[in-house]
Formats: structure tokens, C-alpha cells, sequence
């Protein structure tokens, strides 16, 4: 076909929208995209987004109908079916109806709705290997019958119609039989629930969920072995039923509804495949005949199988929710023993213990460098710039920087924390950062002697772009309380500034230093050789003028 009717398009970006992130949540597709790539492309007439809001619900809908069909299908070939109800249901499908039976209206209905599905499969879009959304009609269809058409068919078939007219007890059986095959159904259901295996509680949900739909498959089962058993004319009446109906005083008569009532008897079916399967086995319910003892070994096989599942499940979803405990003991141990070794003292002691739990409490022992060296440079810098939004919008020195910009600064900025007594600067250190106050209380003190308090959205160190020479600091820094600070290099800063020189002289408007550390002896002695800043900026960094700033004397 010509290149107006390729209908093969790579996934473009994601545009935001409340109805495709609901679609998004909703989706119980194999194929779903990732959020920043859902964006609605040139697709054919009529063809059905997979990840629109109507194919989400249209999925949960049948999902539902599934889960109906798996419980209510065995139940009615099992127990409502039976030799003393088949003439409570004898007649054809068409009288059933007319008589406005439950059972066949909504099985009717249950038809209807996967016949529907199908041909929605058939105009529904997909992504292909090399992650590409499909709109083309023919490839759909080819994608579609090599897949799920045939189990979808089979599901599909309305057996009720096909043997319509007839209401024989073979028949009417053979209905019931026939459709167990929509149970095929529940492995597609499967595959689509397992984007959930990720979360622990929807993971436990689904074993649960699953042990009591096998125990209700087995119960029916169960009941079906004892009913035939009880059909043989010849053998001898020790099946679970009659011990049931001796059990419950309701003996079997000849009469039509003889026996226990329908309910004790599924409720005791239920009852049984519970206990088996659990290996609890009660004995007041036990198998009597050769064919229940042989179903009770099955039975014992699979529950064993399903409770090594269940609670390997179990244990493994209690140790992930006790991991970060157990790698903080770990972490914790580590650092005593290095103080142990070391023989740190104990002021010094104190202060490593309360910084690692600050620090951990913090950031619940995530290496957000280790982490985000797994990813790629643009990523990065998207995942630095989320981290460090609140300074970059709140703090003026940033004020009109472009995106770029903005990017390149949260690369930069390196984030740090400080317990309460903690000295983030000494008097005489090197001035090589400057500091952006993000939480808690911070003192400056000089000779012992508090100058300065500073607080969230302060900033200390020196301003960079004054001087061309590293100060040294006049006084000491310490932290009040718990304290968080945005931290960038004095060589990083400059690096962006020179990249982004468009933006220097707003920077250097705009920045404001809450209290400046330099110490003023030290900077004349270093800027003795009168460097002017104008000459500074304009031949190293940024091109301002000379006019502008003035002579520095």
C-alpha cells in the first residue's frame, strides 16, 4: 500500500488527559503503553484505541462476566442439573425463556456479550515488537486470529441456540458440559491480571481468589461423584450424601425433591474441598467410596501445591514490607562497627548515629546517585529537576531561566542533610559552595558569638560572581534543628553560567546572599593585583560589560 495507507505510526509523546490516565489505571491489557507515550494517532474508521477509556471499561466489564461464567457455570452443570433437577428445568431454551428463567436470560445475555467482544477485538489497536501502535484493519485481524481469536470462539458459542427445540435430559446435560468451555477464558483473564503481580496486596488477593474458585470447582466436582454414585442402582448407599442426609434427617425417598436441601448440600461440598485443601480435615465429612477416596487424594495433591504457593506468596510479601527494617539493622550495624574499630569518641559517636538516622528517615536508605546512574542523561536530568522544583521556583536568583537552564542547574545541585548541632562550615574553610536553605534552622556564629539566624529559602556562602579568587569563611555555620540544604559547587555554577551567558546577568541581579561568609581580610590580600570585575566576566565568564559593574578597588 502507499504511504497514505500505512496505518503503522511509532508511539508519539504523551499529552496529558484525565480520561487517558483513568484508561490508564482501568487497562487490563497485555500491551499497555507507558504514560508519556499516549497520545491518540491517525487510526481507520471505527478502530478502538487499546488504551482508550471505553476499551478499559469494555475489558472490565467482560472480566466480570468471566468470573461470573467460572462460578456459575460448574455450579449449574454440577447441582442444577442433577437427576432430581433436570425436570425442574426440563423444556427447551425457547420455553426457558418464555418462562423467564434467571439462569437462561442471563446466559443469554453472557452470549451476547462475548460475540460482541470479538468483533470489538477485531477493530481493537495494538503495539507490535518494535513498539508501534497498529491501526491497520488487516494486520489487527492476522494479529488477532494468531492469537486469542480461538478461545474467544469457543467461549463464544451459544450452545442453548445451537441444540434449540430440544429438552431431553441428555441434552439438557450436554448444554451444561459444553459450557465449561467458556472457562477458557479465565487463561486470558490471567495473563492480563498479572500487570498487577508488582503489588503485594493485589498479588495476595488473587491467590486468595483463586484457591476459592478451585475449592468451588472441586465442590461441584464432588458433588457430581456423589450424585453418580448414588445413581448406581446396585452398589451399596455409603456415599457422602447419604451420610449427609442421615446426618441431617432429611433421608432420600422416591420422591422428586427427597434429600437434603440444595444449599446444605453445596455448602457440605464447599465445606469439604475447604478442609482438603487446607490439610485440616475435620472427618465429620469424608469420603466413603472408591471414586471419592481417589477425588480426595486428587484434591490433597493440588491443595498441597496451592497452600506451598499461597504461602510462599505470603512470606515473601511480609519480607518485602520488613526489607527497609532490615536493611536499616544492616546499615545501622555497619556504621557501630566502623565507630567500634575507629574508636571514634563519643561526642563525635553521637554525631554519626543522629546523622545516619536523620539521613536514612530522609531518604529511606535510597543512594539517589547510585540510582539515578542507571538511567539515561536526559532522564536524569527530568528526575533532578522534579527533586529540586521547589527551590528553582521559589528562590528569585533563578527567575527567568529558560527550561535548559533550569535543567542544567538541578544537575548540579546536590542535596544534603544535617542534624541538629551539626557544624556544616568551619571558620577558615574554603568557601567552594554555595548553600540554599531547604528546611530547619541554621546559626552563624563568630567568636562564639551568634551573628546571624537563617532559615528556609535563606542563602550563605559567597557570591561567586563578585569574586574570582575562593574566600575563606569568616565564621562558623551550625545547624539549629534537622536541617536540609540545596548545595552546587562555586566551578559548577560558573560552568552553567558560562553555558547559559544569556542568563548570567540576571543571575547576578537576582541573587541574593543572606548572610556572606567570605572574610573580607583574606579576599584583599588575595585581589591585591586589582582585577576588575567587569574584565573578569567579559574575558572569562560572561560578557557583561565593563561599564556595568565598575572598578572593584
Amino acid at each position: 500500500s502507499s504511504d497514505k495507507h500505512n496505518y503503522i505510526y511509532p508511539v508519539p509523546p504523551f499529552k496529558h488527559n484525565v480520561t487517558e490516565k483513568v484508561a490508564q489505571v482501568l487497562s487490563l491489557g497485555d500491551d499497555v503503553l507507558p504514560e508519556y507515550k499516549l497520545q491518540i494517532p491517525r487510526a481507520q474508521h471505527l478502530t478502538i484505541l487499546h488504551y482508550s477509556p471505553f476499551k478499559a471499561m469494555w475489558d472490565w466489564i467482560i472480566l466480570i462476566l468471566v468470573l461470573y461464567t467460572a462460578i456459575c457455570t460448574p455450579y449449574v452443570a454440577a447441582f442444577l442439573l442433577s437427576d432430581n433437577e433436570k425436570r425442574k428445568l426440563s423444556g427447551s431454551a425457547l420455553e426457558r425463556y418464555k418462562q423467564k428463567d434467571p439462569l437462561t436470560i442471563i446466559d443469554l445475555i453472557v452470549d451476547i456479550m462475548f460475540i460482541i467482544d470479538i468483533f470489538i477485538n477485531f477493530r481493537t489497536t495494538y503495539v507490535n515488537k518494535n513498539e508501534e501502535v497498529i491501526t491497520n484493519a488487516g494486520k489487527i485481524a492476522i494479529h488477532y486470529f494468531k492469537g486469542w481469536f480461538i478461545i474467544d470462539m469457543v467461549a463464544a458459542i451459544p450452545f442453548d441456540l445451537l441444540l434449540f427445540g430440544s429438552n431431553t435430559d441428555e441434552t439438557t446435560t450436554l448444554i451444561g458440559l459444553l459450557k465449561t468451555a467458556r472457562l477458557l477464558r479465565l487463561v486470558r483473564v490471567a495473563r492480563k491480571l498479572d500487570r498487577y503481580s508488582e503489588y503485594g496486596a493485589a498479588v495476595l488477593v488473587l491467590l486468595m481468589a483463586t484457591f476459592a474458585l478451585i475449592a468451588h470447582w472441586l465442590a461441584c466436582i464432588w458433588y457430581a461423584i456423589g450424585n453418580i454414585e448414588r445413581s448406581d442402582s446396585n452398589g451399596p448407599r455409603i456415599g457422602w450424601l447419604d451420610e449427609l442426609a442421615k446426618t441431617t434427617n432429611q433421608p432420600y425417598s422416591n420422591e422428586t425433591l427427597s434429600g437434603p436441601s440444595l444449599q446444605s448440600k453445596y455448602i457440605t461440598a464447599l465445606y469439604f474441598t475447604f478442609s482438603s485443601l487446607t490439610s485440616v480435615g475435620f472427618g465429620n465429612v469424608s469420603p466413603n467410596t472408591n471414586s471419592e477416596k481417589v477425588f480426595s487424594i486428587c484434591v490433597m495433591l493440588i491443595g498441597s501445591l496451592m497452600y506451598a504457593s499461597i504461602f510462599g506468596n505470603v512470606s515473601a510479601i511480609i519480607q518485602r514490607l520488613y526489607s527497609g527494617t532490615a536493611r536499616y539493622h544492616t546499615q545501622m550495624q555497619k556504621v557501630k562497627e566502623f565507630i567500634r574499630f575507629h574508636q571514634i569518641p563519643n561526642p563525635l559517636r553521637q554525631r554519626l548515629e543522629e546523622y545516619f538516622q536523620h539521613a536514612w528517615s530522609y531518604t529511606n536508605g535510597i543512594d539517589m546517585n547510585m540510582v539515578l546512574k542507571g538511567f539515561p542523561d536526559c532522564l536524569q536530568a527530568d528526575i533532578c529537576l522534579h527533586l529540586n522544583r521547589v527551590l528553582l521556583q521559589n528562590s528569585p536568583a533563578f527567575k527567568g531561566a529558560s527550561p535548559g537552564c533550569l535543567r542544567a542547574f538541578s544537575m548540579k545541585f546536590k542535596t544534603t542533610h544535617a542534624p541538629p548541632g551539626d557544624t556544616l562550615v568551619h571558620r577558615g574553610d574554603i568557601l567552594d559552595a554555595l548553600y540554599f536553605v531547604s528546611r530547619g534552622s541554621i546559626e552563624v556564629l563568630k567568636d562564639d558569638v551568634v551573628v546571624a539566624i537563617l532559615g528556609k529559602d535563606d542563602v550563605f556562602g559567597e557570591n561567586v560572581c563578585k569574586h574570582e579568587t575562593v574566600g575563606k569563611s569568616s565564621c562558623n555555620v551550625r545547624s539549629l534543628t534537622y536541617c536540609d540544604l540545596h548545595k552546587i559547587h562555586r566551578d559548577d555554577l560558573l560552568d552553567v553560567l558560562e553555558m547559559y551567558s544569556e542568563f548570567a546577568e540576571r543571575f547576578v541581579k537576582n541573587i541574593e546572599i543572606t548572610f556572606d561568609l567570605r572574610d573580607v581580610s583574606s579576599f584583599f590580600v588575595k585581589t591585591q593585583n586589582r582585577y576588575n570585575i567587569s574584565l573578569f566576566y567579559s574575558t572569562k565568564y560572561f560578557s557583561l560589560g565593563r561599564d556595568m559593574f565598575g572598578p572593584l578597588i
